[in-house]
C-alpha cells in the first residue's frame, strides 16, 4: 500500500504540472480526492492491512492528501497569474490616444420657446405664475363659465381621475386661481402669464397631440378695453418673431370671453406674401385665441364687471415653436430623436 500511495502522489503531482485551465485541475481533483476517487479506494482498503501497518499507512496517506491539495491550489494560483496577464495584455490602453469629448446637450426648442415667452412677458411687466397639473372641475369648467352641455366636458374629450378631479385641458385654471387668490387677499390689478402641459383626447397628426403645452395670460384692471388685449398681443408677437410680423384677429367664441378672437400671423417664411409653406395666403398658422374676459368669470371668482375688466389669451407653446422653428410636424418635439435636436 505504501507504494500504491508514492505512485499515486508522483502520478497527480506530474499531471498537475501539465494543467492549462481551472477545469483540468477539477478533473485531477475528483479523479485522486474525490468520493470515488483514488486515494479514497486506497484508504477503504486499509482494513485489510494488519493493525500494525495501519497507522504509518494512514500518516503517509494524510501526506499524500495534504500534498496533492497544496498542489491543486499551487496550479489555481499559476492558473490564474496568466490569465490575468494575458486580460492584462489585451485590455492595455494606449494613453498617447486622443480621449472622447463628452457630447454636450442642447436647451429642447419647446423650453427655448417656453422661456423666451416668459421673458418677453416677463420684461411687460407680467407675473410667471405656475398651476396644477390635475385640476378640480370647477377650476376646470365650472368657474371658467363652461356650459354643462359642452362637447369639452365629455368623457370622449376630458381625461377624467374621477368625477371631480380632470387632467387640465388648458391652462386657463391658473387664472381662476390666481383671480380668488387676488380678491381674498386684495393683490388686485394682475397681470400675470401661465405656461404648462395640458392634456386632452387628440388624436395624434402633424400639430395635435393628446399632451401638449400651452401659455395663458391674464390682466384684470379698471378701464380694461379690447384694445389694450390687441396692443400687448402686437409687441409681444413683434418681440418673439420680429417687427416685421403682423397679425390678423378673426372673430370667435370661447365660454370664458365676450368679445372672443383667434389670431394669426404672417408666414414667416415670405412674410405675407404668399409661398409654398402657407399656401400662397400669406398667414401662418393659427397662433392663439383671446377675448375680454367673460362678466361671469369675473362673478365667479368675487369680482365685480361692473368694476372690474379684463383680457385673458392662450397660445400653444407648441405651435409657436412650429412657427418660429419652421417645424412641419409636431411629432418631432417629442420623438427625442437627437438629430432633430441637435439643430437647436
Amino acid at each position: 500500500m505504501k507504494e500504491q500511495l508514492l505512485n499515486l502522489k508522483t502520478e497527480a503531482l506530474n499531471r498537475l504540472k501539465e494543467c492549462n485551465d481551472n477545469a483540468d485541475i477539477e478533473k485531477i481533483r475528483i479523479q485522486y480526492l474525490g468520493k470515488k476517487g483514488e486515494l479514497t479506494a486506497i484508504l477503504r482498503s486499509m482494513g485489510s492491512l494488519p493493525e500494525e501497518e495501519r497507522p504509518e499507512a494512514g500518516k503517509l496517506a494524510n501526506e499524500v492528501r495534504a500534498l496533492i491539495e497544496e498542489a491543486i491550489q499551487s496550479a489555481k494560483e499559476a492558473v490564474h497569474e496568466r490569465e490575468s496577464e494575458k486580460r492584462l495584455k489585451k485590455e492595455t490602453l494606449d494613453i498617447t490616444m486622443p480621449g472622447r469629448y463628452p457630447e454636450i446637450g442642447r436647451r429642447h426648442p419647446l423650453m427655448r420657446v417656453k422661456e423666451e415667452l416668459e421673458s418677453v412677458f416677463m420684461r411687460m411687466g407680467y407675473d410667471v405664475i405656475g398651476g396644477p397639473e390635475i385640476e378640480t372641475v370647477a377650476n376646470n369648467f365650472d368657474d371658467l363659465n363652461t356650459p354643462y352641455d359642452h362637447p369639452s366636458r365629455d368623457w370622449s374629450d376630458t381625461f377624467y381621475i374621477s368625477d371631480n378631479l380632470v387632467l387640465r385641458t388648458h391652462t386657463s385654471p391658473v387664472e381662476i386661481r390666481v383671480m380668488k387668490e387676488a380678491v381674498r387677499e386684495g393683490k388686485l390689478p394682475i397681470r400675470m402669464v401661465s405656461t404648462g402641459r395640458t392634456f386632452r383626447f387628440d388624436d395624434v397628426d402633424d400639430t395635435h397631440s393628446p399632451m401638449f403645452h400651452q401659455m395663458e395670460c391674464l390682466v384684470v384692471d379698471k378701464g380694461v378695453t379690447m384694445a389694450n388685449l390687441k396692443d400687448s398681443i402686437d409687441q409681444f408677437v413683434k418681440e418673439l418673431f420680429g417687427s416685421k410680423v403682423k397679425t390678423r384677429f378673426r372673430p370667435h367664441n370661447f365660454p370664458f370671453t365676450e368679445p372672443s378672437a383667434e389670431v394669426d400671423v404672417s408666414c414667416h417664411i415670405c412674410m405675407g406674401k404668399g409661398c409654398p409653406a402657407c399656401s400662397g395666403t400669406g398667414w401662418s398658422m393659427e397662433l392663439l385665441g383671446c377675448g375680454m374676459t367673460h362678466p361671469n368669470v369675473l362673478r365667479n371668482c368675487g369680482l365685480d364687471p361692473e368694476i372690474y375688466s379684463g383680457y385673458a389669451f392662450g397660445m400653444g407653446i407648441d405651435r409657436v415653436a412650429m412657427v418660429k422653428y419652421g417645424i412641419p410636424n409636431i411629432r418631432l418635439l417629442f420623438e427625442n430623436d437627437v438629430r432633430f435636436l441637435k439643430q437647436f
